[in-house]
Parts: C-alpha cells; sequence; structure tokens
C-alpha cells in the first residue's frame, strides 16, 4: 500500500483524534451532570455510579478484543462501526426516559467506544511509519487528552446550565458525523499480516470478572449477602479459570507471561491506581460542589480548571522527561503530587476552604499529568515489537478498569456513610474514608514507581522479552513454544 502524503496523513491524524475527544469528553463531561441528573431521574448514589461505571466497564472488557477483531478484518470498517454505535448510543442517551433506559444507553455509547480508541491508535502507528513523525503523533494524540480534561467540565457545566443535562450527549453528534463521513473518504483500510486468533472464553471470562466484581461493590451499600455474595463468587471463578485458561492457549487473549516483567506488572497496577484516583476524585468532588456547597454546574466545572489546567500542562512535559530520562521520574512526581493532594482531603479538610481546595486540585492535576505518559512506555518497554500492541491494550485496559473500580469504590464508601440521611452535613464524614483511599491510591503509584523502574526491574523486562521473542522463533518454524 502506497504511503500517504503528508497533507493526507495529518488528516488521518486529526480524524483519530476527534474520535479519542469524544470518548475522552464523555468522562469528564458527565461528572458535572450528575447532580441534574439525580434531581430529574430521582437516581440514588448507586444510580449515579452505574451511569458512569456501565460506560467504563464495557469499554474496559471490550478494548482488546476491539483492537484484535480490527486487526482480523480491517481496522477502518471497524472504527467506522464503533463511530456509528458511539453517536447513535450519545443521541440515544440524550432521549433516555429513565435511569434504566440511560444506563443501557451508556452501554451501547461504550461498546462504540471501545472500537474507537486500540483501532485509531492502531491506523496512527500503520499510517506513522517514521518513528519521529510516530512519536510526534502519539504525542499530539495524548494531548487530546488533557483537552478534554480541561474542556469537558466548562462544557459540560455551560450546557447543563443553559440547556440541562441531555445536551451534554449533544456535543458528541456532530462530531461523530464528521468523523464518520471524513473516515469513509480519506482513512485507507489496513489489516494487521498476522492478526491474533479470536479467544472467546477468554473474551467471556473477562467480562464476567469485571461484571460481577463491579456489580458487588456498587451494590453492597444497599443490597444484603444474599445478593452480593453471588456475583463476588463469580468473579473470584472467572479470575481462577482465567488464570487456568488463559496459560493454555497458544494465542491467548492476556498473556500472563506479560506480568513475569516487573515494569509491566507495575505499569498494570499503577494505571488501575491512578485511574481509580481519577474516577473517585471527579465523583467526590463534582457532588460536593454541587449538592453540598451548592453550586450551579457551570462554577462547579470552573472549579475542576485547576486540576485538568495542570494536567494539560504537565502531559507533554511528562511525556519529554519519559523520553530523555526514563519513566521513573515522572512516576515518582505523580505519587508524591496525588498523595499530598488526597492528604490534604483526607486529613486537613481541604474541601471545606477555597484556598486548600484549589492546592489541592492543582496537586492532584499535577501528578495526574505525570502519570499517563510512562504507563504506556513502561508497559511496553522491553517487549518484542510483535507485542507491543498487546501490552499496550492491556495498559488501556487497566486505565479505564481503574476508573471503574475507583467510581465503584468511593461510591460505594459514600453511600455506606450518607445512608438515608442523604447530602449535606452528613457528605464530610461519608467521604472521609474515601479521601483515605484515593491516598492510598498515590502512595502506590509513588511506592511501585519506585520499585518497577530500577536495574532490578528493568532485569526482569529484558529476561521476559527474551523468552517471548524464543518463544515467537520455535513457533515460526513450528516448534512447540509455550
Amino acid at each position: 500500500m502506497p504511503q500517504p502524503s503528508p497533507r493526507r496523513r495529518s488528516l488521518i491524524l486529526a480524524i483519530c483524534c476527534m474520535s479519542l475527544l469524544i470518548v475522552s469528553l464523555d468522562n469528564t463531561i458527565l461528572n458535572v451532570a450528575l447532580p441534574s441528573m439525580q434531581r430529574e431521574l430521582h437516581a440514588t448514589t448507586s444510580g449515579l455510579q452505574w451511569t458512569i461505571d456501565a460506560y467504563t466497564l464495557v469499554l474496559a472488557s471490550l478494548l482488546m478484543l476491539a483492537g484484535s477483531t480490527a486487526d482480523r478484518i480491517g481496522r477502518k470498517r471497524v472504527f467506522m462501526a464503533g463511530l456509528v454505535l458511539f453517536t447513535a448510543g450519545s443521541l440515544l442517551c440524550s432521549l433516555a426516559p429513565n435511569l434504566e433506559s440511560l444506563i443501557a444507553f451508556r452501554m451501547i455509547q461504550a461498546v462504540g467506544g471501545s472500537m474507537l480508541n486500540p483501532v485509531a491508535m492502531s491506523i496512527i502507528t500503520n499510517t506513522f511509519t517514521d518513528p519521529r513523525e510516530r512519536a510526534r503523533a502519539i504525542g499530539a494524540w495524548g494531548a487530546v487528552v488533557g483537552i478534554s480534561m480541561a474542556a469537558g467540565p466548562l462544557v459540560g457545566g455551560l450546557l447543563v446550565d443553559s440547556v440541562g443535562w441531555r445536551s451534554i450527549f449533544w456535543v458528541n453528534i456532530p462530531v461523530g458525523v464528521a468523523a464518520l463521513l471524513l473516515t469513509l473518504r480519506y482513512v485507507p483500510e489496513s489489516r494487521a499480516p498476522k492478526p491474533r486468533r479470536p479467544d472467546p472464553v477468554g473474551q467471556l471470562l473477562v467480562i464476567a470478572l469485571f461484571g460481577a466484581l463491579t456489580y458487588a461493590i456498587i451494590e453492597a451499600p444497599n443490597s444484603g449477602a444474599a445478593t452480593v455474595l453471588p456475583f463476588a463468587a463469580v468473579a473470584v471463578i472467572a479470575l481462577a479459570a482465567l488464570l487456568r485458561y488463559e496459560p493454555r492457549r497458544p494465542e491467548p487473549l492476556i498473556d500472563l507471561r506479560f506480568f513475569k516483567s516487573a515494569p509491566f506488572s507495575g505499569a498494570t497496577v499503577i494505571a488501575i491506581s491512578a485511574f481509580a484516583a481519577l474516577g473517585g476524585f471527579l465523583f467526590l468532588s463534582t457532588l460536593y460542589l454541587q449538592s453540598v456547597r451548592g453550586l450551579d454546574a457551570l462554577h462547579a466545572g470552573l472549579w475542576m480548571l485547576p486540576m485538568a489546567a495542570p494536567t494539560f500542562l504537565c502531559a507533554p512535559l511528562s511525556g519529554r522527561l519519559v523520553g530523555t530520562r526514563g519513566p521513573r521520574l515522572p512516576l515518582l512526581i505523580a505519587g508524591v503530587a496525588m498523595t499530598t493532594a488526597g492528604v490534604l482531603f483526607a486529613a486537613f479538610h481541604a474541601e471545606t476552604s477555597d484556598i486548600t481546595r484549589f492546592a489541592g486540585f492543582v496537586l492532584f492535576g499535577i501528578g495526574f499529568g505525570f502519570v499517563n505518559a510512562p504507563i504506556t512506555n513502561t508497559a511496553v518497554s522491553g517487549m518484542p515489537r510483535a507485542q507491543a500492541g498487546v501490552a499496550a491494550a492491556v495498559a488501556s485496559t487497566s486505565r479505564q478498569l481503574g476508573q471503574t473500580l475507583g467510581v465503584a469504590v468511593i461510591g460505594a464508601v459514600l453511600a455506606a456513610g450518607i445512608g438515608t440521611s442523604g447530602f449535606g452535613t452528613a457528605f464530610d464524614a461519608a467521604a472521609r474514608p474515601g479521601w483515605w483511599i484515593l491516598t492510598l491510591c498515590g502512595a502506590l503509584v509513588l511506592v511501585l514507581g519506585a520499585l518497577t523502574s530500577g536495574r532490578w526491574a528493568r532485569g526482569t523486562a529484558r529476561r521476559t522479552a527474551e523468552r517471548l521473542e524464543t518463544t515467537e522463533v520455535l513457533e515460526a518454524v513450528g516448534a512447540p513454544g509455550r
């Protein structure tokens, strides 16, 4: 296939960035609409959790399947299907008559979203073959996440105050339609030379594990043990089955040998911890600002800027540090900043004062800005090129799983503390354990960042890569490699 012209490559990058923008924006823009949704749809705290987690849970469960399917049947085809589903899901969300319908439509959105980000990254990698051009393209791609974090709360607050919460889903429709038409016209079709074989059993086990675990956590404060324990048992059984089944497959959905690399294992847990902190932080902050302090959606969105702006500014700086000095320093900065922010809220009630709240938001934004770039870099460092895409997909899945668990755990803790008394004076005491959990997430980023980026950790990554490369060679000549 001939290489696209520079102008066309730039256009393809812009199309891929459009898809990332609507998927990322959908998370940040939704948070400021939660109190309005709660009032209109008469939602409980667990209901609000499900409006977020229904989306991130499906996204986490299907990311790897979507990536491998696109490699097999065509990236352009799957990308366009994702745009259609995401846009249609957004329209349905804006028309949802009740909470149950909204959650179902959010799941349709997420099925489409799972076909966008990993497939768009494959399209970018396939389009930009020069390493320097590819690095710049991925840098631009990463900057879109920062833009969505900065713009989401502001756009969401403005729309909720002026039109209503349903309008936040309208933003996706023109962008999705434009991206679909441009993809049809300008993005070339591509497939992997040797796509991975499907693993339906592994995929079903992942869905069962993520879904049952999230349900058990969210419903624990409101349902009895008879309801929650069966789902917890399903999660445990699915995990055990996954650990037993996947190593026996020649091309598993999740290659468990990756976890013998300390940097890869560290990046996975760091991604879960950092994004759990983000999900919990946005959930607690939004509800506090609007339901306790009585701010409208726009002013609550403005209060997100002290967090979003440092994230946007620190993300490219983190990327440059990773390129010149490796992932260790950005991870340490991220861990220190996120832990300090958590302590401010957990121990010193930072949310009760404008000055300390501002400082806590800035620190969290700095930490989150520094943590994102080294996650993917650390996950794929030392991996054979043929395995780098799968390793990056696991890192992406870990991000979504972390955000799902963050909202589930923090929301469950909050709901258990508030009980039937509602928000108001009970919120501060009920949120305190949640802030401590966020502090623990920051501490995990710090400790694992230090432990999994040193000489010993790099040695485990090198040995893991050597074993994987040996397996590839043996399989290529027809010998058993596992």
